[in-house]
Order: structure tokens, then sequence, then C-alpha cells
């Protein structure tokens, strides 16, 4: 099973199809990580709370109680969450054009529409590849970033649009964005279905991995109390996160299968690291290319 299937997916990543029709087995199942759940603390991010996240697991309870939380409480710094950053016609607008535009196949049951230059993490080499621009109908969601005050500077470089859908059973396996070429701010406007994002911290044995070493240095003293500490961060429709800081460096992110319940679109956005911006030192003839076609619009057919 180590080539690529028919559904999308290679390697040990799998989906509901390649598992019923190609016997692919999901190496880590869910069965398996809700029984390590329950030798850990698990807590849930409340949007409404100054960085802090509450004990339970069901994200709708944890967040019906605000402003009455029970139970214990742990500070969790680097979330931001705009409940409402899509108006309803705004999110309708994205799931037309979404719609209407190719879809390729990606792994464990997603599928995705991406619009980017091409990078290879593992030598750290990237390249123009057939990046031409950013989709016409989505521009008014980076226009709309300009009102946010942590996205202060932020100038897109990657725009992926994600599906998960349940009949597939999408999910995406635990991991850190990379840190030689994605900046600190990992962003994800929540188009249409509600989703959750659980974090678990980063192991000793994995910190390796990622291109860790070449992020900020302030981010990579762990505290080996919160290995066993799991936060689950909610993804409401239409809504805006933003992972910084020791969320983007310190925990993986993960989508469970069990946590796409309805069809979920979402559009993720990414930005260089400082050596390839504008003033930095890896900033080159490629790099000005890419930059000068991502303030391009394509309009697709």
């Amino acid at each position: 099973m180590a080539k690529p299937r028919p559904c999308g997916c290679k390697g040990i990543r799998t989906c509901l199809i390649c598992e019923s029709e190609y016997g692919a087995t999901k190496l880590q199942n869910e069965d398996d990580f809700a029984t390590a759940v329950q030798e850990n603390s698990t807590f849930v991010y409340c949007p409404k709370c100054s960085g802090k996240a509450w004990s339970g697991w069901d994200e709708k309870l944890v967040m019906d109680e605000h402003p009455n939380h029970s139970g214990i409480s742990i500070n969790y710094p680097g979330i931001y969450i705009d409940m409402d950053f899509l108006s309803s016609s705004e999110a309708e607008i994205l799931s037309k054009g979404i719609d209407e535009t190719h879809w390729d196949l990606s792994q464990s049951g997603r599928r995705k529409q991406n619009f980017g230059p091409k990078c290879n993490f593992k030598k750290q080499k990237i390249a123009v590849g057939s990046f031409n621009g950013f989709p016409e109908f989505s521009l008014f969601v980076q226009e709309k970033f300009k009102l946010v005050p942590i996205m202060e500077g932020f100038q897109t470089i990657e725009q992926c649009t994600l599906e998960y859908n349940p009949d597939r059973g999408a999910s995406i396996d635990p991991h850190i964005d990379d840190c030689w070429i994605w900046g600190e701010r990992i962003v994800t406007v929540n188009v249409k279905g509600d989703s959750v994002l659980t974090m678990t911290y980063l192991q000793e044995k994995d910190r390796d991995r990622y291109n860790l070493s070449l992020a900020p240095a302030s981010y990579l003293q762990f505290d080996e109390s919160l290995s066993n500490v799991i936060v689950r961060i909610p993804m409401p429709e239409r809504s805006l996160l933003v992972m910084t800081k020791e969320a983007r460096y310190q925990w993986e992110h993960r989508i469970l299968r069990d946590d796409v319940k309805e069809l979920r679109l979402c559009l993720a956005y990414r930005e260089f690291t400082p050596p390839y911006l504008q003033e930095g030192e890896k900033f080159g003839p490629c790099i000005h290319e890419i930059y000068d076609l991502a303030s391009k619009k394509v309009t697709l057919l």
C-alpha cells in the first residue's frame, strides 16, 4: 500500500474508501486515540474567554457554559478566533466559487484546491511551479484580513481550499506546519461546516521534524508537564482561526474523523518566514516573482 491509491491516499494515510475497497489499514485508528485520551487531561478552548481552555471534550458543551464555566482551566496562548468573520452571504459566495473550481484528490479522504508556489520541505527548495495568482472570487477574504489586528502585515503566499467529507472518512493526521518556509501565523477561514482542531503536545522524540529547528528560539522551550494534555479548538462555520506562538510551534494539530460530522470547506492561508520576506536574506528573483504573482487575481474557467 506504499503506492498512491485511486482515492488519493498513499503510504500510511487512509480513508474509508481505501479501507473498504483496497484493504488499507489505518495504523492509528481513532479507537486507539480515544483510549489514550482517557489517560490524558483534556480541555476545550473557549473563544469567548481570554486565552483559556476549560476541562472537557465536547466543544459545544464548554462554549455553552460561558461565562459560567465549571471545572479547571489552563492558559492556552497563541489562539485567536473570530466567530463571525464571514457573513452568511460571504460564505455562500465562497462556497459557490469553490464548487465551480477543479478539485484535486488529497490524502485521508480530503480534496484540495491549491494556489501557491511549489515547495520541497525536505530539501528546502521552492519554485514558482504552476502558481499564477489567487482566484478572484476569494480575494475579498484577504481584504478582510486587513481589518483584523493580529493579521497586520500578513501577505498571503499560499491559499489552499480543503474539503472534508464524512462519506469519505476525511481527517488529517497530527502535524506542525513546516517551519522553514511558512511563517508564524497559521490561518484558517472556516467556510462551511463546524469542526474541531485537536491539539497534542509535541513529544521529545518528534522534535527533529517539521524543520522545527528553524522556528523562533523563544518558542522552542518546551514544558514537559504538558506532554499528556490535549486541547480542543472549536472551528465553527464562518469563523477565522489564527494559530501563533506556542500553539503553532509546540503543539501538533489534527482533525479527527469523528469530528467531521458534515461537509466541511475551509481556506488555509500561509505567509513566508522572515528570511523570505522582501527585506530577508533569502529574497531573490524566484521569491520576487512569487510575490508578484501573489498580487494577481485569476479568473477561473
